[in-house]
């Protein structure tokens, strides 16, 4: 049986599932794998009471962690630019790297994985991306001869739990203060809310794709926070919900790339995924359309991910995951220059004319209207109007939006993109 040393830099809770992990589920690596994963160092600037690491020497400074015997470093600290330097030390010194952080991936990819060629070692990234669902390898391995032409999913389970319990009347103040209570979401949920998690785990799919830049060039990423759980209401009388979507896609050789919420319909795979769960759809030429869930974010499924990668470094002879598309260049679609449908919540004043002020805007800007109606009365004299627009082109929208409020009709707009099926 072939042993693998690692040390471990972190000792907070994902670096204390995974030494739970590798210690409970030891019979089951050894048998599946063939592998024994030994955890030689622990860097870890304080204790953590909730798990007793045994007999494991710790390093208080984590960059210590490398001068020892060891095949692997396990990034776990988090952050930026302290993991770039560790992660390039490890890599400058020989030793392979694993980590589970998104946020150093998608900031530094290029320059990691330049330094990991260079000095002939390894950095895998399995658990950086929906945690233990195995998005990574699929792309990377299993998918290897297929062109893929589009992958998009809810990658932040922190925002499809939040929307998942508005889809069921919820608002989103209070589902948000339940899933920090839970653990789901962070004290500071910015990052999750705001689609900045998700913006990441996209770019870093991307790359894998179709080669774009680590990190990539600016592209559109909007949260969820501006959504009301009547817009679930309104979106299921049409045959839609709502979902937080990450999407990269190639035409043309051009890439679509974009973080945002959006109407989908009720009778899609990924509309049915619910709370916590990553759900990922992937088009491919030879195999048609492919469907991944999982967990997306705790101790289990992370361990999970990273116990995946240290295996396979054991057993690979293969070069760092961004060999495949190194050499591809492609150019970014901007953003305005892409068309969609639109869901309109407008709130006017209940008086004669209304509908046809508003409608008045969309024709002179040329946009056609699927459908308009006036919903029941609210208080204060007035009215909920839901319209569903034709495609348009994405530069009009801000512009669009502008001119209905301008109207002394109008109390206030909100609009949602619906995702083409």
């Amino acid at each position: 049986m072939e042993t693998i040393r690692i040390g471990v830099c972190g000792w907070g809770n994902v670096a204390t599932g995974l030494f739970r992990s590798i210690k409970d589920n030891k019979n089951e690596i050894n048998i599946n794998s063939g592998i024994d994963i030994k955890i030689e160092v622990i860097g870890a600037r304080r204790d953590n009471p909730k798990c007793d690491p045994g007999k494991v020497k710790i390093e208080r400074d984590i960059f210590k962690v490398i001068d020892h015997d060891i095949d692997v470093v396990v990034e776990l600290i988090g952050g930026v630019e302290t993991a770039k330097k560790l992660i390039l030390t490890a890599i400058k010194s020989k030793k392979h790297v694993v980590t589970a952080n998104k946020a150093v991936i998608y900031h530094h990819g290029d320059e990691i994985f330049r330094e990991a060629r260079k000095n002939n070692v390894k950095v895998l990234y399995e658990s950086a991306v929906c945690a233990g669902t195995p998005i990574i390898k699929l792309l990377t391995e299993e998918l290897a001869a297929n062109k893929v032409s589009k992958i998009s999913g809810m990658l932040n389970g922190t925002s499809n739990f939040i929307l998942s319990n508005m889809e069921n009347g919820a608002d989103f103040d209070s589902t948000l203060s339940f899933a920090q209570k839970e653990g789901y979401a962070e004290p500071d949920p910015t990052f999750d809310i705001e689609g900045l998690d998700a913006a990441h785990k996209i770019g870093i799919l991307s790359a894998l794709c179709y080669g774009t830049t680590l990190p990539p060039e600016d592209f559109y990423v909007e949260g969820i926070s501006k959504i009301d759980n009547s817009d679930f209401r309104y979106a299921m009388e049409m045959g839609y919900t709502i979902k937080h979507l990450a999407v990269s896609s190639i035409s043309n050789n051009k890439i679509e790339l974009r973080a945002h919420p959006v109407l989908i319909s009720l009778n899609s795979y990924l509309a049915n995924l619910k709370g916590v769960r990553n759900g990922i759809e992937i088009d491919t030429d030879l195999l048609g359309t492919l469907h991944i869930a999982g967990s997306g974010a705790g101790q289990e499924s992370t361990a999970s991910g990273i116990i995946s990668d240290l295996v396979h470094l054991a057993n690979a002879n293969t070069n760092t995951y961004d060999d495949n598309n190194s050499n591809k260049k492609y150019t970014m679609r901007s953003f305005n220059d892409l068309s969609f449908q639109y869901y309109f919540y407008i709130e006017a004043e209940d008086i004669p004319g209304v509908m046809a002020s508003i409608t008045s805007i969309f024709a002179k800007k040329n946009i056609g209207i699927e459908s308009i109606v006036q919903k029941e009365n609210l208080d204060k004299n007035l009215v909920p109007i839901v319209l569903i627009s034709d495609d348009f082109i994405e530069k009009e929208h801000s512009d669009l939006l502008a001119q209905v409020l301008e109207l002394e009709s109008v109390n206030k707009i909100r609009s949602i993109r619906i995702e083409p099926n």
